[in-house]
């Protein structure tokens, strides 16, 4: 079989390792970084070669095949190298996808994906069928293969993943929405993101199905550009449609090869408009797949959603607290703040990701009380909306950022933390962000 080096000894590395081991390729693991002790002791397990701390050139120049972690970049010097040798450097759900039959439901965009995967895969689930969940989410998708292939596999898929992908097909694509995200690795040009989105209908055929927002003008001039011979099935809030899923007097509509399904907006356990979406994309999904109408309706009314996404953790005083801490980029702030009605307590802030706050303004204006900026460098937001709002306060840890906003919400109102940008600057990672707020907040 070969050599199979994989770069970097994460969730993805780790389960790729294991099912290279298992289809009898000559497996190394290597992370500049510090691998955790679980990995470590899992590597161990399966006697598979491994080093942390350091990438040894010798061992993985040598290559046949080469599997890198999402995280890092192609332009790496070491990754050009390989390029140049002419060895292939893939992505985990290339690797995996090639031993299994499994039927591959693939999720991407730059929001709303997390929460389209899941209800997919509850859906499927509910329904009865043989289902794993893995990509960007959870277990690792060549672990799951290797361990247990199931018959279906709902995979979160993000543009770094599709970035190394040469043959995957998914028989089912949903592409959520494009807004502007990580163009610190696409050269800081849109249209290279845009084209990475697309890559996951490049190998698709006339038998397959590409579910997409058709409100979405980026999604629409996308599909002109990057022609994807797959089916087209496109979902709108906004416009009535001859085929696909569409809202119609607060009623999700359901055409899609003579079959239709019809439920009322006020069945989703989830709130706003681009909930909406998410449940016409995993509806529609579920229905190519043959899950009955029945299942469909009653496993939308019983999904929780996602943790870290506009999660309800308390009422205190009736002021709701709300955990949006996965919002790391403005779009995704947008949602938040446009689906909640109440007068709002801001708690924003982070490492900016080339941040351009204007689409966020007519929402502030309207909904927002006061800002709390959570952050080590607040200068944006305060350059941003200092002219806007006339109460702003900066914060440097959760606890303060919470009894800050403790303080100036009155009844009535709703505390937010969605930073609309990464955790770096003072957490671990966006999770440690929510936990912390979630904790602060039962603290108070």
């Amino acid at each position: 079989m070969g050599r199979l080096v994989i770069l970097g000894g994460g969730e993805s590395g780790v389960g790729t390792a294991i099912l290279g081991k298992q289809k009898g390729f000559e497996v190394f693991v290597s992370d500049k970084g510090e691998i955790q002790e679980k990995y470590k002791e899992v590597l161990e397990h399966f006697e598979i070669e491994w080093e942390s701390g350091e990438h040894t050139e010798a061992k993985i120049l040598n290559a046949d095949l080469v599997m890198k972690s999402p995280g890092i970049p192609d332009k790496v010097p070491l990754v050009k190298e390989l390029v140049e040798k002419g060895v292939p450097v893939i992505s985990e759900i290339e690797f995996a996808s090639k031993y299994t039959d499994a039927t591959l439901i693939g999720i991407t965009g730059s929001n709303g994906k997390t929460t389209t995967t899941m209800l997919t895969y509850h859906l499927l689930k509910n329904g009865g069928l043989d289902v794993g969940m893995a990509g960007n989410i959870g277990d690792s998708y060549a672990k799951m293969v290797a361990e247990k292939d199931f018959d279906h596999y709902v995979l979160e898929i993000s543009s770094f993943q599709l970035d190394g992908i040469v043959d995957f097909k998914p028989h089912i694509a949903i592409i959520t929405n494009i807004t502007p995200d990580h163009l610190d690795r696409y050269e800081y040009k849109f249209e290279n993101y845009i084209a990475s989105k697309c890559r996951i209908g490049m190998n698709q055929d006339a038998n397959d199905y590409l579910i997409y927002d058709a409100d979405d003008d980026v999604i629409r001039e996308a599909l002109k550009k990057h022609p994807i011979q797959s089916k087209l099935v496109p979902f709108s809030v906004k416009q009535k449609l001859e085929e696909g899923a569409w809202l119609e007097d607060k009623t999700i509509k359901i055409k899609l090869e003579h079959k239709t399904l019809e439920m009322s907006e006020d069945i989703l356990a989830l709130e706003g408009q681009h909930n909406v979406k998410n449940t016409m994309a995993a509806s529609m999904a579920a229905m190519l797949v043959k899950v009955r109408k029945e299942a469909i309706r009653d496993s939308i009314q019983s999904f929780q959603g996602v943790p870290h996404r506009l999660e309800k953790v308390l009422k205190i005083n009736h002021v709701e607290y709300i955990n949006d801490s996965k919002a790391t980029n403005v779009n995704a702030t947008y949602y938040a703040l446009d689906g909640i009605k109440k007068p709002i307590v801001w708690i924003v802030g982070g490492v900016d990701k080339g941040n351009d706050y204007a689409e966020l303004m007519p929402m502030v204006r309207e909904k927002v009380k006061a800002i709390v900026c959570l952050g080590v460098d607040n200068s944006k937001l305060i350059d941003a909306f200092g002219n806007v709002i006339d109460l702003m306060v900066e914060t440097y840890s959760m606890e303060e950022a919470v009894k800050v906003a403790y303080k100036i919400a009155e009844r009535g109102d709703a505390v937010l933390l969605s930073p609309a940008c990464a955790s770096f600057d003072l957490f671990k990672n966006y999770e440690d962000r929510g936990n912390q707020f979630k904790n602060a907040v039962k603290n108070l």
